[in-house]
């Protein structure tokens, strides 16, 4: 089908130097089809921009640094060490640091797209909004949301530290003639067998496989030593072959380029992190117009969700903080990860930090029964969202031509790993689709790699979190489309976009740095003090110089000794000491956290928290 938002028209409104944002934005709205006008250029200091339909009146959005909006100096690199993100991402890299990705600039640019499509949807919908707002710390809290509940639960709350575990004892793996690789498998029996086959202990490769499984919730993967060098010590096609024998996935942690090689990569990143197909149903059935309910701008609207771990329910969650009513299917007996410790109460914090808003309705989905429950459900909602196994909705009669014909207006949603298309046609069709297989896949394991001078990616879950907020933005896309169109729509997202999209602000950065046009921060990196660690970022030489006399050092452009004599001078007090006079004389710093339960008292954080039973992450949006 054409674009799905053409018609409609995005202007940007700030000259604030946030690259990384700004292309984001632009080329996400580019990929929807909205018309990318010429600039209005204001003196703002936050990057805005404004949104308009055919039908609506100009919504304005900003996207702002801190929550608490103090206009204090606020980067992608301070905004992962206050939030947490380096103290989650250091876990199994050794070390609290970077990932190396824009990532937190990247969330928020899709988070504020999101919410200008969202207001939009409210204006069609009888709502009077006209502005919406996000900002960098409000992204970056979504992001370790799960973790921070993890660490802040009243009872027996989880305190993993970063380097608690090994850099090296853990995926991804190396073998003996120096391929790094991933492997994956959802089921403890086909990894018992592969190692029995390396002659591990089952109860060795048990105490494994706690670790390898919970990978996704921890952020740690422990694996004994012995299984490591066992890996070492054979090729990687000796791997793969046992692999194959045992139904276990192996995939080599590629490069960015070898990624962009692929069959797939130009159509993916030319069509954006979604695909949008049009229903068959006649174009003449009229999609009615419910009203809102309140003063959110999906209020009214009905979600049905079946989806298991991150990525779709943190998109089920993301569509309820707009205020639709998400209904969320579980089996009988309900989602087995409910019980998974710490527990706020008599549900697990991490799980009820994805799901809490949410009314659950117990289904067996592969009966006879079930399915017909999961039709009457369809037949009054607005949205249907999974991200089931490839091949299961259609199993089940319930895929997007089978509701279709109950509902035509329907959005059927899917999240997966790969995408719609998963016919085996590709190299990573055969692949399962989880974040850390499609991290290896994609480049982006690579990249974290090099700036965190490890083997692998992130275990931080980079690409379901980006997946969840992909694939709640697409569907609010959908939504729009349909206020515009009167026709329902399918979207697919995928682990895979997400990749795809922060591979494109890797590719910016390539392009801006082969024609130096790239404007790097004069200063940017994480320090040791005498306690703790500072994340500085001088964003211009008039900081660094400030900086620099206000330690008693000179600095100017290229001096391969100012880091040395930097990192020197910071060791003299502590890392709260040194914030405290940084910000007194304006240069952006902020302490690296690395206890999460820290992040609650950060009044630059605070708008963004609820205390309770654990540190709930508020709703990343304000409209008005």
């Amino acid at each position: 089908m054409k674009r799905l938002l053409t018609g409609c028209t995005f202007t940007k409104l700030s000259c604030a130097p946030h690259t990384t944002i700004s292309n984001s934005v632009e080329y996400q709205a580019g990929a929807l089809g909205i018309n990318i006008a010429p600039e209005a250029i204001s003196d703002q200091d936050d990057y805005c921009f404004e949104f308009k339909t055919p039908d609506t009146s100009p919504i304005s959005s900003k996207i702002q640094g801190w929550a608490d909006n103090s206009g204090y100096g606020a980067t992608e690199l301070l905004v992962q060490a206050a939030s947490g993100l380096m103290s989650v991402h250091g876990r199994a890299s050794g070390q609290a640091q970077a990932l190396g990705l824009n990532y937190v600039s990247i969330l928020a640019s899709t988070l504020a797209l999101q919410g200008a499509l969202a207001a939009a949807i409210g204006q069609l919908r009888g709502l009077r909004v006209a502005h919406s707002q996000v900002s960098m710390a409000g992204a970056a809290l979504l992001a370790t949301g799960q973790y921070l509940a993890g660490a802040t639960v009243s009872e027996a709350p989880e305190a993993i530290l970063p380097g608690c575990t090994s850099p090296s004892d853990r995926p991804p793996f190396i073998s003996a003639d120096g391929i790094i690789f991933e492997l994956e498998t959802l089921s403890a029996d086909p990894w018992l067998r592969f190692w029995s086959e390396l002659g591990i202990s089952s109860e060795t490769a048990g105490k494994g496989w706690t670790g390898f499984l919970l990978r996704y919730a921890k952020a740690i993967s422990p694996v004994p030593s012995i299984m490591v060098e066992k890996l070492a010590a054979l090729e990687y096609q000796a791997i793969a072959k046992l692999c194959a024998a045992t139904n276990v996935a192996i995939c080599p942690v590629r490069s960015l380029d070898e990624r962009m090689s692929d069959d797939d990569a130009a159509q993916m990143l030319e069509q954006g992190p979604w695909r949008y197909t049009s229903h068959s149903s006649s174009s003449s059935h009229v999609v009615p117009i419910k009203q809102v309910s309140n003063e959110l701008p999906l209020s009214g609207l009905t979600v049905i969700e079946s989806c298991r771990r991150i990525q779709g329910p943190l998109a089920g969650h993301l569509l309820a903080l707009l205020g639709a009513e998400v209904i969320r299917l579980e089996p009988p007996g309900g989602d087995p990860l409910r019980g998974m410790p710490p527990m706020a109460g008599e549900v697990s914090a991490r799980f009820d930090a994805l799901n809490r808003l949410k009314t659950i309705v117990e289904i067996n989905i592969k009966s006879t029964a079930g399915q017909r429950e999961i039709k009457s459900l369809v037949e009054q909602a607005d949205v249907f969202l999974h991200n089931w196994a490839p091949g299961k909705a259609s199993a089940l009669n319930l895929n997007d031509t089978d509701l279709a014909r109950i509902n035509p207006s329907l959005v059927y949603a899917y999240a997966g790993g790969w995408g719609a298309d998963e016919s085996g046609s590709n190299a990573h069709d055969a692949l399962p689709g989880t974040d850390f297989i499609a991290q290896a896949h994609s480049g982006i394991a690579r990249e974290i790699a090099t700036a965190s001078d490890t083997r692998g990616g992130s275990l931080f879950t980079v690409l379901d979190i980006l997946g969840g907020v992909i694939a709640a933005q697409g569907v609010t896309a959908a939504l729009l489309h349909r206020c515009m169109s009167n026709r329902g729509v399918r979207m697919d997202s995928s682990l895979l976009g997400a990749a795809t999209l922060l591979s494109t602000d890797k590719l910016h950065q390539r392009d801006a740095s082969s024609s130096n046009s790239i404007n790097k921060s004069p200063i940017a990196a994480v320090y040791h003090t005498q306690q703790g660690a500072l994340a500085v970022e001088c964003r211009n030489q008039e900081e660094a110089v400030r900086m620099a006399e206000m330690l008693g050092l000179t600095w100017t452009q290229g001096d391969e000794a100012f880091p040395h004599q930097l990192q020197k001078a910071l060791l003299a007090k502590t890392a709260a000491q040194w914030l405290e006079a940084f910000e007194q004389a304006a240069i952006p710093a902020a302490v690296v956290v690395e206890d999460l339960t820290e992040v609650q008292h950060n009044p630059h954080l605070q708008p963004e928290l609820t205390t309770g039973a654990y540190t709930q992450v508020r709703s990343p949006w304000f409209f008005q």
